[in-house]
């Protein structure tokens, strides 16, 4: 998977910035399922096979949703095995 499949920073910063008072239902919804996917690509990748600039900014993301969501510290497919019931029992 390369960087190019990714939000670029300032796509995101630009989702930040701009109030959701001013995006439409439709952009809101877009931000969400595009935000979600490429979390899911920062994780489905290793830092070691991304670029200098891609890895460190993943790292800042999962530092930010580690304080604002709390951390399990289990990987996302890990998550996804325990909710299909196949994860470690």
């Amino acid at each position: 998977m390369s960087d190019a499949a990714r939000k670029d920073f300032h796509t995101k910063a630009g989702e930040k910035l701009t109030p959701d008072s001013s995006k439409s239902t439709l952009d809101k919804t877009k931000e969400t399922i595009t935000g979600t996917a490429d979390k899911t690509a920062r994780e489905a990748q290793p830092d070691s096979q991304k670029t200098t600039a891609q890895s460190l900014g993943d790292k800042v993301g999962r530092t930010k949703d580690d304080n604002v969501h709390g951390s399990t510290h289990e990987s996302v497919g890990d998550k996804v095995k325990g909710a299909l019931g196949i994860g470690k029992h």
